[in-house]
């Protein structure tokens, strides 16, 4: 071993100078819970498995030739380590290769991307232009040898013990691991982020063939998982919007947290605390979208299934049968139409709106954008609302029309012109600005409902909106302590995932609701509202009114919500106190939500509406 050491020490700087820089930059950018030493050595180690099997293959190349690969290897290892990096700040998460799918969308996303890019981004190519130099001027002291495979079998087999050895660490450090993760700051955690891609291309293949293995058989036991927890709907309100025209609002990144708050002494959602005064509020509401975003939301609302973890449903699934809500509608003489004022291509919602049911698609084409109506990521909502209503005008009655807003989008970006509200004052400028667009989009929604009146089309129309996701990440947590006033517990952090979701119908007294429930519980709350039988539907949610309905929610990672408990990253909480429990009362809750989102899974990945009677 000496030998090999004092032979290779170009390769073995380099690997360890990638290995460094990999766990120092993992250890402070990703979500990482560490509560033993065990914990810290096995994270420490993990890409280190990885990092040898790659660096050693350099050994077996020509010596001018090894330097350039150890380059290169580091560059694409940076260039990984560095994009998850930016992509974690805002949204949290890990870049699967289902995203892969979606670089289209790359120039859409390019407002958001450039806000995520720091000075000091820098720093993380550092190593790169190391080995670089090094690659150019190599001191003799790092000495690169040439070795053969047939003479260094020995060396070579000790190198996969050692790479075994360290793969199995975890799974002797969490022999409790469930069945289903959903998790993937756990996965990285667990197995580093490298080995992580490794695992993501066998589960990408995996699930690319459950299509060609999947039969009508495969329905059994989704549907008697199905029937366990369906709850009846209510029948007091069965019908009380029949033939009414529905409008759908995604109001983009509107979180529950701004609900009935001011700043500054200033109301941040005025028209909406009003419009909830008269309607139907749900006010523990959570988004279940994955890394589909504002399409999994609409995916949610219109199927009652939930997104896929890895990737968009929009875009690897578009093909697939459903029996989605426009669909159903349609059935009953409704005329589906969704409003977006951008690009008809993005998220491929040009094809998923088709195969949904949707008969018109409002698009980029359709609207008059200039410079003065556009911020950040394109049409401001009033103008948008303004614009959109000489559409709806036009549309058969009843219609279904879904609109999707997009003023309060990260960055979060407003002309100076449309402040309804100052900013708020903290060290964030993400913070800082999110009130002001939220307010904007209040006031779009004030316009929206006023031209239904102007148009005579109010007292028939059924009004939802529904916030899609997240809108401050918990990279900004410490900022957003300082308007909510409190420290972000773990608990707080999974309530923070709360969402508003208003069902107003002209006519009918509101009411405020506390019941624990998701986005896939739309679909069936407006079929019976809309006295539209569930029949032999596919439906993993509930009416939200109906007596019956658990008190649950499952979020897309793996976090579930109840009226008791919480489990969120490992741990079993009270949901009132936040204390940590014993995992015993956790379990059930969580083998329903791992059910849940693997049967959901199936059904998507098996294209099993193709086998339904």
């Amino acid at each position: 071993m000496k030998d090999f050491i004092l032979s290779h020490k170009f390769m073995l700087f380099c690997l360890l100078l990638l290995w460094g820089k990999t766990f120092t930059v993992s250890l402070l950018t990703f979500n990482i819970q560490m509560n033993k030493y065990i914990d810290v050595v096995i994270f420490a180690l993990n890409p280190l498995a990885f990092l040898i099997v790659l660096f050693s293959v350099g050994i077996l190349l020509n010596t001018k030739i090894q330097p350039k690969y150890y380059f290169v290897i580091s560059l694409l290892l940076t260039v990984v380590l560095y994009a998850n990096s930016v992509y974690f700040r805002e949204f949290s998460d890990i870049i699967t290769l289902p995203m892969l799918v979606m670089s289209a969308n790359m120039g859409d996303l390019s407002t958001s991307i450039f806000a995520l890019i720091q000075w000091y981004d820098i720093f993380y190519f550092m190593a790169v232009l190391v080995i670089g130099y090094l690659m150019i001027k190599t001191p003799s002291s790092l000495t690169i040898t040439q070795s053969s495979l047939r003479k260094t079998r020995k060396k070579f087999a000790v190198i996969g013990v050692i790479v075994l050895t360290l793969g199995a660490l975890p799974q002797f450090n969490h022999p409790e691991s469930r069945t289903h993760s959903f998790n993937r700051d756990h996965l990285v955690q667990s197995m580093g982020l490298y080995n992580f891609y490794v695992y993501d291309a066998f589960v990408h293949t995996q699930t690319n063939a459950q299509r060609v293995f999947a039969d009508h058989d495969d329905w059994s036991t989704i549907i008697k998982h199905l029937e366990q927890f369906r709850a009846e709907p209510n029948k007091d309100l069965i019908g009380i919007a029949k033939d009414m025209n529905v409008v759908v609002v995604s109001l983009e990144s509107v979180e529950s947290f701004v609900i009935g708050e001011t700043l500054n002494g200033e109301e941040i959602t005025p028209f909406l605390n009003e419009l909830i005064d008269d309607s139907f509020y749900f006010e523990n509401f959570y988004y279940q979208t994955g890394q589909g975003k504002t399409s999994d939301a609409e995916f949610l609302i219109n199927n009652s299934l939930y997104p896929l973890g890895r990737g968009a449903v929009f875009h690897t699934h578009s093909s697939n049968q459903f029996e989605a809500l426009p669909e159903t509608l349609k059935e009953y003489g409704y005329y589906n139409a969704s409003f977006h004022a951008n690009d008809g291509t993005f998220y491929n919602r040009d094809v998923m709106y088709e195969n949904l049911g949707y008969d018109r698609y409002f698009e980029l084409e359709d609207y008059e954008i200039t410079e003065e109506n556009s911020v950040g990521w394109g049409m401001k909502d009033i103008e948008w609302i303004e614009q959109s209503m000489n559409y709806v005008l036009d549309l058969p009655e009843p219609f279904y029309g879904t609109f999707l807003t997009l003023t309060n989008h990260f960055p979060y970006e407003l002309n100076e012109e449309n402040y309804f509200i100052e900013p708020f004052d903290s060290e964030s400028e993400i913070v800082n600005q999110y009130f002001q667009t939220v307010r904007y989009t209040d006031e779009a929604m004030k316009v929206l409902v006023e031209n239904l009146k102007e148009q005579g089309l109010y007292e028939n129309t059924m009004i939802v909106m529904y916030g899609d996701h997240y809108g401050i990440a918990n990279s900004h947590y410490p900022s957003l302590e300082k308007f909510l006033d409190k420290e972000i517990t773990p608990v707080e952090e999974v309530k923070l995932n709360r969402v508003p979701l208003i069902v107003h119908i002209p006519g009918i007294e509101g009411e405020t609701l506390d019941t624990v429930s998701g986005q896939v519980d739309v679909m069936p709350t407006l079929l019976n509202l809309l006295g539209i039988p569930e029949g032999d539907k596919i439906m993993f949610g509930s009416d939200l009114f109906s007596e019956e309905k658990d008190d649950f929610a499952v979020l897309r990672n793996g976090t579930v919500v109840t009226d008791d408990v919480i489990y969120y990253n490992g741990d079993c909480l009270e949901a009132d106190t936040g204390e940590k429990i014993s995992m015993e009362y956790c379990v059930p809750a969580i083998d329903r939500g791992e059910w849940e989102l693997y049967y959901s899974d199936k059904i998507i990945y098996s294209d099993l509406f193709r086998f339904k009677d």
